[in-house]
């Protein structure tokens, strides 16, 4: 394992690092005013909506919603991992990574197992071409209608019959042929062959290395798939068969199809239609989700028409849902039950199988809220309190943004009923949970633009603080004490770390705040407020003067919060002791999560131990 890489460190080499320049080298970019303008590199468009801000340090565009530091278009563009991003910067800037975040020597345990992998996968290949007993496997592919272009492309390969084929060629390295799950140690001592007598499927990952394998049987032995293990460099619910291929054919592909089965991969690709990928017999995972997104802004979840692919497809939905902003796209397609890809595209041919494509899917929210209000009588008020109740949990796990807003008007249509009434159902079921969930900092009504591109919001106080805070980070200094911002303001506990990591790291630039809430619920609404213009005039007195009503936000609150427990005690010292209990309450979940973070000083370590105790 590496150590992580401090923060500090990221702040100084996103300040010396000229974003313009790194993504100049692969985007044609034209100056207007202080941006850059051009084509987006993620999304297909004609006209340019595509910004990069010198100045601010970050790119954003404003049709499809990618945004990020230079890291991020590294990530994104490149498809490197985090740390190959800070890598790459760190070299082209002249820095050394810090002794804390160097890497261990785990790398080259995982370099003999590619190593092996990488062997493994080459004997396989040779097998099918040249082994005595690989006319069954060449006549199972021939049947398949794989062209030898196709079985190339994919390294297809075979295992021959027999326990030690593998065993025999490698004994000096059986320990890493164990560990890369390409041998079976038993109890006893006993060593074999995973795969015996299988076609084999080599799982590469977003660099072509081969990190495991599918092998299917060859006649009617069991199971009739078989995956390689979990490994130190192989995770099923990580990886993706066919990504690395479909990426290499097309850099940008307009969508990916992800389907069950390695063969209906392969028997895509044989018939012309590109961009399919299969999971490795688990459930679509959020990491999985994320990888597609990396590539692609359609994704098109294809499963089974009968009861098995229906709940495949209700996972893939529950776990794409964290993913989903504007300018992405998630649609289910269910096929006739008894059919898969492979069998429907050798029976209709690719035009129709692409027709499927394009008339059968249904959009991710369409499909969902569908699917919750089966059985359910649209006419009846019950039933539309349920629908609502249903899909609450869905809505939760939407980030939040223009996608998650939209998601909500189409269940109040179909529910019959207002948005404010599902805000106010959500605001009620996130009080009651364990964790209540952060309140939403935005909420668009309009469809229309600003000067900026940015969705048009009604600018509150912690909204516009944010703004100002974000692209003025020194302004965090004259925010006054941050001990009486306390209450359920929406963006208030974010504008609290926002100004808490600001005077913690005095040079931290816009960049820097920005890529520590990377993955975070609200990163997307934040990278939407560091567009926003900056009003004309004293930045410092607009921040003073958002501050100072944000504070009196936060004191109207209390008081309202006073009269209700009078209202409920009819006792004045009553209600004020509940609100000192309710006020201690927060400020014990405000320190709590200061705690987690590391950042608190002394004293604030011991009113903490003390709020503890009195809790007990």
């Amino acid at each position: 394992m590496a150590g992580r890489i401090p923060d500090e460190f990221i702040d100084e080499l996103l300040h010396r690092t000229d974003i313009s320049e790194v993504v100049g080298a692969r985007v044609r970019l034209k100056k207007t005013g202080a941006n850059l303008l051009g084509l987006c590199p993620f999304h297909t468009e004609k006209t340019p909506s595509f910004t990069v801000a010198p100045a601010k340090q970050f790119y954003h565009c404003f049709g499809c919603g990618a945004h990020g530091t230079a890291i991020r278009f590294l990530m994104d563009y490149e498809r490197m991992d985090f740390r190959e991003a800070v890598e790459y910067l760190a070299r082209q800037a002249g820095m050394e990574l810090p002794a804390s975040a160097a890497a261990t020597p785990v790398p080259d345990r995982h370099a003999r197992l590619y190593e092996v992998l990488a062997e493994a996968a080459a004997f396989y290949q040779d097998a099918l071409r040249r082994h005595p007993a690989r006319s069954k496997a060449v006549e199972y592919l021939k049947q398949r209608g794989l062209s030898g272009d196709i079985a190339a492309r994919f390294a297809l390969g075979f295992s021959p019959p027999g326990w030690d084929n593998l065993l025999k060629r490698h004994r000096d390295r059986q320990a890493d042929l164990v560990e890369a799950g390409l041998l079976i140690e038993r109890d006893g001592g006993r060593v074999y062959d995973r795969f015996r007598d299988r076609i084999m499927f080599p799982i590469r990952n977003r660099r072509g290395t081969v990190v495991g394998f599918g092998g299917r049987v060859l006649g009617d032995g069991e199971p009739k798939y078989l995956n390689s293990p979990e490994t130190p460099v192989f995770h099923k619910g990580r990886e993706l068969y066919g990504l690395y291929e479909a990426v290499q054919a097309e850099r940008n592909p307009p969508l990916l199809l992800v389907v069950e089965g390695y063969m209906d991969v392969v028997a895509l690709a044989q018939h012309g239609v590109q961009g399919a990928v299969a999971t490795l017999g688990t459930a679509v995972t959020p990491d999985q989700v994320s990888r597609l997104f990396r590539a692609t802004d359609r994704v098109v979840f294809c499963f089974d028409g009968d009861r098995a692919g229906r709940q495949a497809a209700w996972r893939a939905v529950e776990n794409s849902l964290p993913a989903m902003r504007e300018g992405r796209s998630v649609e289910i397609l269910l096929l006739p039950e008894g059919e898969d890809p492979d069998s429907l595209v050798r029976a209709e041919g690719p035009e129709a199988f692409r027709g499927r494509l394009e008339a059968e899917t249904r959009p991710l929210a369409e499909y969902s809220l569908e699917a919750l209000a089966e059985g359910l009588k649209p006419d009846t008020v019950d039933d539309r309190a349920r629908l609502v109740q249903r899909a609450l949990p869905l809505v939760q796990r939407l980030p939040v943004g223009i996608y998650r807003d939209f998601y909500i008007e189409k269940l109040a249509e179909l529910a019959h009923t207002r948005v404010e009434r599902i805000e106010q159902a959500l605001q009620q079921s996130s009080a009651g949970a364990r964790e209540p969930a952060r309140p939403p900092m935005e909420r668009p009504r309009t469809a229309g633009r600003g000067r900026t591109g940015s969705a048009m919001v009604r600018r509150t106080p912690v909204r516009q603080a944010l703004t100002l805070l974000l692209q003025r980070p020194a302004l965090a200094e004259q925010a006054g004490p941050l001990d009486e911002l306390h209450g359920d303001l929406p963006g208030l506990e974010l504008l609290r770390q926002i100004l808490e990591i600001a005077r913690d790291h005095p040079d931290v630039s816009t960049a820097g705040l920005l890529q520590r809430f990377q993955g975070h619920p609200q990163e997307t609404a934040l990278w939407r407020l560091a567009t926003w213009e900056l009003p004309g005039g004293d930045v410092a007195a607009e921040f003073e003067d958002c501050m100072g009503r944000v504070r009196q936000a936060c004191s109207s609150e209390q008081t309202s919060q006073l009269r209700a427990a009078l209202t409920e005690e009819h006792d004045f010292d009553a209600a004020k002791d509940k609100l000192r209990v309710l006020m201690q309450r927060r400020r014990l979940q405000y320190l709590q999560e200061k705690s987690k973070r590391g950042a608190l000083d002394e004293r604030e370590s011991r009113e903490l131990q003390t709020l503890e105790q009195g809790q007990l």
